[in-house]
């Protein structure tokens, strides 16, 4: 980020590009836009300007403008004139049209998100301002809002691309969301990995209801180029399966993975919320390693060759013995003593399979869960049995 000190005028430029996110409230991502690739794009890169924590003043932006154009790849001797262009056309016909459920039915919303650009031949800033109704959606979101890179967009040379990308970043982002905080049931987590969206939708959205209007033109230019050019340039992996109802095809289910990259989360480095939460968990993690350490239930896996002395140095393992495992020994503990530990233990070890030990602990806990039932039932049928110290079974 440069300064022009004259104007005391913040200049965003690319530099950083791995580091700048788009945030957006989600009615946003799902509303239909009405615009071009090169206008939906522009505004992309102005929203990655945003700081959420200090809006801008007047919600005006400063943009390099030789960096716009290397954004957009624009090396041309016209690409003046098709900037020029590109302006004119996103503050005459480019408009989100955004849908909103409200008490009563929903609520139709038409904004022009940038009414004012600003730009001279003599010094290099581009000021965009944003329109006030559109700052709601785009400052101050506590939920229902997506985050992405913006150098994800980079590549994606079609709308529908960009469209598309935003949609499943959306989803994606709340299986992440809830895969670590919880609150939804196992299936409906999967469901954001692996959205479906109706081909009425998925037309509303990418502003094509009257084009394309068979099935195999729309699959053809719309979904497999778009899906495409999002496995090509982004983080993400997808493919889909057209689902029938009747003869017609009635919706789509994507399929969403994450590439791995060693970037992934660098763009989270400068993320407060992020930070602290990551803190947090290094935190617990090494609180639950030293209560593994001392725990008389890794003592009883050495022994009985569950545990090696390397595994131990392994912190997200014993992390996961101690939050995982020793709670359910504590409870066979409860109802056999900690002989009927030591005895499930023995029988573990007994019948354990060479590729059993890729995953020590996940092998432990399988064990377990399948051994408590057992004992629980016979406390309940023969109440004389609660001191024989049963075996239980493992399969594999």
């Amino acid at each position: 980020m440069s300064i022009i000190s004259e104007n005391q005028k913040q200049v965003y430029t690319l530099n950083e590009i791995e580091k700048r996110k788009v945030v957006e409230h989600n009615s946003l991502i799902t509303s239909i836009a009405k615009m071009q690739k090169t206008a939906l794009k522009m505004f992309e890169l102005a929203v990655s300007c945003i700081d959420t924590e200090n809006p801008p003043k007047d919600n005006i932006i400063y943009l390099s403008k030789k960096e716009l154009f290397s954004f957009f790849d624009v090396s041309s001797a016209s690409k003046h004139t098709r900037f020029k262009e590109a302006i004119e056309y996103m503050q005459k016909q480019a408009f989100f049209q955004i849908k909103e459920e409200k008490n009563k039915g929903y609520e139709m919303t038409s904004i022009v998100p940038i009414p004012t650009v600003k730009w001279n031949s003599y010094n290099d800033d581009v000021m965009i301002q944003f329109n006030q109704f559109i700052m709601p959606y785009l400052i101050n979101l506590k939920a229902e809002f997506t985050q992405y890179k913006i150098s994800e967009l980079k590549e994606l040379n079609s709308k529908y691309s960009l469209i598309l990308y935003r949609w499943l970043a959306m989803n994606y982002s709340q299986y992440e969301h809830y895969s670590v905080k919880g609150g939804r049931r196992a299936e409906q987590v999967e469901a954001y990995r692996n959205p479906s969206i109706t081909v009425k939708e998925l037309r509303e959205i990418t502003d094509t209801i009257n084009e394309y209007t068979r099935f195999q033109s729309f699959e053809n230019r719309v979904l497999k180029n778009a899906i495409e050019e999002i496995n090509a340039h982004t983080s993400f992996n997808v493919s889909y399966e057209k689902v029938k109802k009747g003869r017609s095809i009635d919706s789509i289910v994507f399929h969403i993975e994450k590439k791995r990259r060693a970037d992934d989360n660098s763009y989270k480095l400068e993320d407060t919320a992020f930070q602290v939460d990551k803190k947090q968990k290094e935190q617990s993690e090494a609180v639950l390693v030293k209560q593994a350490m001392e725990s008389k239930y890794t003592r009883l896996l050495i022994e009985n060759f569950l545990l090696s002395p390397l595994e131990m140095t392994d912190t997200a393992l014993m992390a996961g013995l101690q939050k995982n495992v020793y709670p359910l020994y504590d409870e066979l503990k409860e109802l056999r003593g900690l002989n009927g530990v030591k005895d499930h233990l023995s029988y573990v070890a007994s019948k354990q399979e060479a590729y059993s030990k890729r995953n020590v602990a996940k092998y432990l806990k399988k064990a377990i869960e399948q051994y408590l039932p057992t004992v629980k039932l016979q406390d309940l049928e023969q109440p004389e049995r609660a001191s024989v110290r049963g075996k239980g079974e493992i399969h594999e």
